[in-house]
């Protein structure tokens, strides 16, 4: 299915939902879309709003008839009287008091007025539909309501900008064009007609290699990823893992002993910051050669956590023995092969004013030490996710197709180094295309959009 058979239709019906956060609030949002939204919309309008115009979009101030009638509420109208909306379809907005039962009360109204109420991402659906927003674009709402951290948001708003999607559509078009080029000269064939200047498709053919390497590294990073970072200690036995895990999260949720290897099992709390960034702090048990099958577990739910793991703070302690210091030294350059991020911090600094081989100094006893470390744990989180360009749900959703389209890309530069005929890198950009407009939704399934859309909220 493409987009231009697509199934929608300027006749949808009428369909309405809150779009604002339940709960009470200030203010409140319904959404009202379809070919008869002004219809439906004018029944519960008090008889003293200015009369809506059919063809410009604007705001005006009313009052709603609500409880039979019997009570006007003022509030607000966006009106949207044609296809130029979010949704492709005219459109309107009620934003009055965010009062629950007063909103519920409007929507029955509507309801009973002729519209019905809106599927999951049924919004953002007829705005796709309508040829609107792609279906990165689309997702990236999502992505935007669900995003963890200020940095993940702004992802998903540079997303949903079509920041990525402009850079998918240029190598597409560009590509387009190329083939196009190729066919025409299919037809031309014997008269050594060259429509194609080979170093420059060459070029171009690089360029959408590192473009699409670049994604599927992206796709891969976050297809590991749960959602939220992972942040895990690690170090030798008896290194202050746990009491700084205590003091990270602010609870006496590990066990705290000056007998080493008590922490068997690794613990899980979740760490909010200011900022709004959000990440899972994970006590692991202390790196050391197993002697018995708990300890052998110990060791494999510590590897894994590590794997997983998008920073590793390494706890060197302030005490450690000469013997340990070495052993903690071979350990760590031991970890330094895990791909994840590294930081190296000393504990237990109240024992010991020496720093010279972490980056930071750290007693889990001073407020102020901690909350350093909490702000370089952040600080290096964030900085890691500045050159992400996709969401984790497009980067699950996209990543068979930027494999497919990077390999295509790949023979077809094989075969112009070859020399091969025109047909059969044409055969190969022809994939390309295919796979590239499969991830912007130039081609899609009905089964592709249930499961994006699904996972939306009413009202989006």
């Amino acid at each position: 299915m493409t987009a231009e058979n697509s199934p929608y239709q300027p006749g949808n019906p009428t369909i309405a939902a809150m779009a604002s956060a339940p709960g009470p609030a200030q203010r409140g949002i319904i959404r009202v879309s379809g070919a008869e939204v002004l219809e439906v919309v004018e029944k519960i309008i008090a008889g003293n709003c200015p009369e809506i115009h059919p063809r410009f979009a604007q705001r005006y101030e009313c009052q709603l008839r609500i409880a039979d009638g019997d009570l006007q509420l003022p509030a607000s109208l966006y009106v949207w009287p044609t296809s130029r909306s979010f949704t492709g379809e005219p459109l309107v907005e009620i934003h009055t008091i965010g009062s629950p039962p007063l909103l519920n009360e409007i929507l029955e109204r509507i309801y009973t007025s002729g519209a019905r109420p809106a599927e999951r991402g049924e919004f953002t659906l007829r705005a796709f539909l309508a040829g609107r927003i792609d279906l990165v674009q689309a997702e990236a709402v999502l992505g935007v309501i669900d995003a963890p951290s200020h940095e993940q948001l702004q992802t998903a708003l540079d997303q949903l900008a079509g920041g990525i999607s402009n850079r998918i559509g240029s190598i597409r078009e560009e590509l387009l064009l190329h083939l196009a080029d190729l066919e025409a000269g299919l037809d031309f064939v014997e008269e050594d007609i060259d429509f194609v200047q080979r170093p420059v498709f060459l070029e171009r053919l690089s360029t959408a290699d590192q473009f699409l390497s670049g994604l599927i590294q992206q796709s891969s990073d976050r297809m590991q990823s749960t959602g939220s970072y992972r942040v895990v200690l690690a170090g030798l036995p008896n290194a202050g893992k746990s009491t700084l895990f205590n003091a990270l999260i602010d609870s006496e949720t590990a066990i705290v002993s000056p007998i080493a290897g008590t922490t068997r099992d690794y613990l899980v709390a979740e760490v909010s910051e200011a900022n709004g960034l959000r990440y899972e702090l994970i006590d692991t048990a202390g790196w050391e050669t197993a002697r018995d099958g708990i300890e052998s577990l110990a060791g494999e739910l510590r590897t894994d956590q590590y794997e997983r793991a998008d920073m590793i703070v390494w706890c060197s302690a302030a005490d450690f023995s000469k013997t340990e210091t070495l052993e903690d030294e071979a350990r760590f350059q031991e970890c330094q092969t895990v791909k994840s991020e590294l930081l190296r911090i000393m504990t237990k600094a109240d024992c010991s004013a020496d720093s010279e081989v972490a980056q930071v100094a750290v007693s889990a006893f001073e407020v102020s030490s901690v909350e350093k470390l909490r702000s370089l744990i952040s600080s290096s989180l964030n900085a890691g996710n500045r050159d992400e360009e996709l969401i984790g749900s497009t980067a699950a959703r996209c990543q068979e197709s930027l494999k497919h389209a990077l390999e295509s890309v790949r023979r077809a530069r094989e075969l112009v180094d070859m020399s091969a005929g025109d047909e059969l890198v044409s055969m190969e950009l022809r994939d390309v295309l295919d796979h590239l407009g499969r991830i912007v939704g130039v081609v899609y399934t009905d089964d592709i959009l249930d499961r994006i859309f699904s996972r939306f909220c009413i009202g989006k």
